[in-house]
């Protein structure tokens, strides 16, 4: 492949990508912490029962059952961590109401059916799936599905109770008690729902299993959006202005290539968000700090290509050669910044939670798309304008007459 066509394909893959973020943003939008948009601060407490004591395995056990109620009710921008030893904060942006939410999130959940003299003949455990529908009289219904084991003891149960009344409990809570009619194979359906959104509720607690202890909310409280919309506001502000400032510098100081680099970070901006949009990231105030930081490092990079390129240019070299050389020689400099900052965004990521975790990715992913932008888009968009005047002439890339 000659040089031209590498260039064209270049090019071709630099708007791809930006066309590509650019629809993921707006497609997705960017999802806005706690901090930011306001919701439901819950704090549950394990509690410690005859049967089990609170350790590790029962609270990382809580916390992947909780994750996947909030998940499959629709709250997918949910912060969900441990807090000491028996502790597990759950955060849910744009939920004002927190016991609405704590009415499925922190249910025990076991679902039992009983005879008619209130015997346990089987639990939830048998029990494969369950779903919120309509049935044929366009009531809400949760229909189940019932393992191979379950649906062999349902098949028995059903039989044995032919013509009698078997009770459905959720926990505590009778939820419907028919007749059975005939026996039954494989699965059911639970009645008595007013709504589709209280059936699908409960099948989310029967489907995603019980809780391996019980749970109380400590603390349960509504977040106002006041202080993220002042934040927003003034970080919008700040991010800006710097980066007017900042564009202002280096045409100022670098002209023509200057100005390139101003283009080419907002080529950056719009990958950035692109990308945390795909991802489904929640930004939170510090990885507003973390993208702000990456946007430096992405200057950072920039500066030190030009001087590179500068320091060729004093030597008597061509413009091709000096910007060969330039970023091949800066490459090493960029590359040992970043990686360091790379490994200590990923510490931070591994082994903290919350807001400074949301810190450290963004970060992350910002620092990781500065070097695709400097390595890469910017050499591209460079050599666009390698034979003209706005790069050959003595003051492109900061160079004063004479030197």
């Amino acid at each position: 492949m000659n040089y031209k066509k590498k260039r064209i394909l270049s090019l071709f893959i630099i708007a791809a990508i930006i066309i590509i973020s650019y629809l993921l943003l707006d497609k997705y939008g960017i999802n806005l912490g706690l901090d930011l948009r306001g919701g439901s601060h819950i704090v549950l407490q394990a509690r410690l029962t005859e049967q089990r004591e609170i350790d590790d395995n029962i609270m990382t056990g809580l916390v992947n059952i909780i994750e996947r109620r909030v998940n499959s009710i629709g709250l997918a921008e949910a912060v969900i961590q441990r807090e000491g030893s028996d502790k597990i904060i759950v955060e849910l942006p744009a939920v004002e109401d927190p016991n609405q939410a704590l009415e499925t999130i922190g249910k025990t959940a076991v679902l039992t059916f009983r005879s008619p003299q209130g015997q346990v003949l089987m639990t939830g455990e048998s029990i494969a799936d369950a779903r919120a529908v309509y049935d044929q009289y366009n009531n809400p219904v949760v229909t189940f599905e019932l393992t191979s084991a379950g649906s062999k003891r349902f098949e028995e149960i059903t039989r044995q109770y032919l013509n009698q009344r078997i009770s459905i409990y959720l926990d505590d809570e009778l939820l419907t008690a028919p007749v059975v009619e005939s026996v039954i194979k494989g699965g059911g359906q639970i009645t008595g729902y007013y709504t589709l959104e209280e059936a699908h509720n409960h099948a989310v607690l029967i489907r995603e299993g019980a809780l391996p202890v019980p749970v109380e909310a400590i603390e349960a409280r509504t977040v106002g959006p006041t202080l993220g919309e002042i934040a927003i506001r003034k970080s919008l502000i700040a991010g800006i202005v710097g980066l007017v400032l900042v564009g202002l510098f280096m045409v100022f100081y670098y002209r023509f290539p200057g100005l390139l680099s101003a283009v080419v970070l907002v080529m950056y901006g719009i990958i950035t968000l692109g990308v945390l949009a795909g991802f489904r990231a929640v930004l939170t105030l510090p990885g507003i700090a973390g993208i702000i930081l990456s946007i430096g490092m992405a200057v950072d990079a920039n500066i030190i290509i030009f001087e590179r390129i500068k320091d060729e240019r004093r030597t008597g070299k061509t413009i091709r050669t000096s910007i060969d050389s330039g970023f091949k020689r800066s490459y090493a400099a960029i590359l040992d910044a970043n990686i360091t900052t790379i490994i200590t965004a990923i510490i931070l990521a591994y082994f903290t939670s919350g807001t400074v975790r949301g810190f450290a990715i963004t970060l992350g992913i910002g620092v990781v798309i500065s070097m695709f932008t400097a390595f890469f888009i910017m050499r591209n968009i460079i050599e666009l304008f390698i034979n003209t005047k706005l790069l050959d002439n003595p003051g492109a890339f900061g160079l004063r007459r004479g030197q």
